[in-house]
């Protein structure tokens, strides 16, 4: 990649007519705390990269997945859940490298896994190294097969069977020592698009490990995440940023957010969130809507840091224009610049790197 198409691929302003601003300490903040970010909007297929260049500006590199949504790290590597495939982006740099004088990580897609369009939502990995995503079209968590679309792990047990229906919008999925532990669904419906007339109340959390309902007192929940000694979740329907008690259910709020909020990970005492704006009347029938109109507020599409002990936001990106919804965001600890290269870009096919293992006679 020439340094002239990496500067384009850092532009604020994308070929979409979307701006994109920051808060004046974001990129203090991610020098800071020795980090960057991956995000991703589903609305026009990009994920993107979040890091400082060298001369402290805040580098924002996007590339083209269709319908990207969950996105999740691990060192050197980033999964993608996309419109009807499983990507594995791989860190091309090998130790003490730095691609165009600037970035630290060169995330480049080394396997896509072919699902078919089954709406993958969240995606982690296991401690056995399997990945497993949420299955929101058939309501189930799976993992992926070699010889099939995939292969489901576990169901809610108010979905009586495994059929593409989208009954329950079963779109979370939180991690506990490597295992899936809680899941979050916008109801308990059992049939095709059920959950649709259950927007404002009724969303649940799920002990995976017992069937258990956590709690059914949320309204379009998203993100379920056991971090600390918590368990915490983004109530959507109502933009607060919640944790929820395993043993009782009860919930408490911890930070207001202004928009539909998905998207949740941590980061040195920081959650961090994306919030979109309203689609063809999304909000309408939500407490968030009238929260705005209280707050006399507009709807934001961008990305939110929290102090989770203050409760407030204290750094932003923020988008305006063409791009209006995002879905999820995964912190990168360490890496301070990182780009990827497109699918389908022209660097792909010649941004070749050789593992340098010592070859062996045939036969040896």
């Amino acid at each position: 990649m020439t340094d002239e198409q990496s500067r384009a691929a850092e532009s604020v302003a994308n070929e979409a007519h979307t701006a994109i601003e920051v808060s004046r300490g974001f990129a203090s903040w991610l020098s800071a705390n020795r980090a960057s970010l991956a995000f991703t909007s589903y609305q026009t297929g990009q994920l993107f990269l979040v890091g400082v260049l060298p001369n402290g500006q805040v580098s924002f590199n996007q590339q083209n997945f269709q319908r990207a949504m969950g996105v999740h790290h691990q060192a050197g590597r980033l999964y993608l859940g996309s419109l009807f495939q499983v990507w594995r982006l791989e860190n091309m740099l090998r130790p003490g490298e730095v691609g165009n004088a600037a970035f630290d990580s060169v995330l480049v897609p080394r396997n896509a896994q072919t699902t078919g369009d089954i709406d993958i939502h969240e995606l982690s990995v296991d401690r056995d190294g399997r990945v497993v995503f949420v299955n929101t079209k058939y309501s189930c968590l799976a993992t992926l097969s070699l010889t099939h679309s995939f292969r489901p792990i576990w169901k809610p047990t108010f979905i009586s069977k495994l059929a593409p229906e989208d009954r329950c919008h079963l779109n979370g999925l939180a991690m506990l020592n490597g295992v899936p532990k809680y899941a979050t669904a916008v109801s308990r419906s059992d049939i095709v698009n059920g959950w649709r007339e259950r927007r404002s109340e009724g969303g649940v959390l799920i002990d995976i490990e017992t069937d258990a309902i956590v709690t059914d007192r949320l309204s379009m929940p998203h993100s379920p995440r056991a971090w600390g000694d918590r368990v915490w979740a983004l109530d959507s329907g109502r933009g607060y940023l919640i944790t929820v008690d395993p043993a009782s259910g009860a919930k408490e709020d911890i930070a207001f957010c202004p928009g539909f909020v998905r998207g949740l990970t941590f980061h040195n005492g920081h959650a961090i969130a994306t919030v979109s704006k309203p689609r063809n009347g999304t909000f309408a029938g939500l407490a968030l809507e009238d929260a705005l109109r209280e707050r006399d507020g507009e709807a934001w599409c961008g990305v939110l840091v929290i102090d989770v002990r203050a409760g407030g936001i204290v750094e932003w990106i923020r988008l305006q224009g063409a791009i209006t919804e995002l879905f999820d965001v995964a912190v990168m600890p360490d890496v301070v610049c990182p780009m990827s290269i497109g699918a389908a870009s022209p660097e792909i096919r010649t941004s070749i790197t050789l593992d340098e293992a010592e070859p062996t006679a045939a036969g040896r």
